[in-house]
């Protein structure tokens, strides 16, 4: 079996997210670049055709999401 080298997730942050105003609350959102390629991802998961790095790469981009979804959800409960 070889290696994957795994990113850390935090190597997203720099191009990977922006922040977006949904009603009146700043939410921590993917680009539309890293959007498309979770997207693209999917689609090779379906097709039974991901390679073990495009493996890496999405569970990456998977962990960022349960980041940011965590980070929302605090900045929703604000008062």
């Amino acid at each position: 079996m070889t290696p994957v080298s795994m990113i850390e997730p935090s190597s997203w942050l720099h191009f990977g997210i922006k922040i977006e105003k949904v009603d009146s609350v700043n939410l921590v959102k993917f680009t539309d670049e890293l959007h498309f390629r979770i997207e693209e991802l999917l689609e090779k998961i379906k097709a039974e055709l991901l390679t073990p790095e495009e493996a890496a790469e999405y569970a990456e981009i998977s962990e960022l999401e349960r980041i940011l979804t965590f980070v929302n959800a605090l900045l929703i409960a604000q008062p």
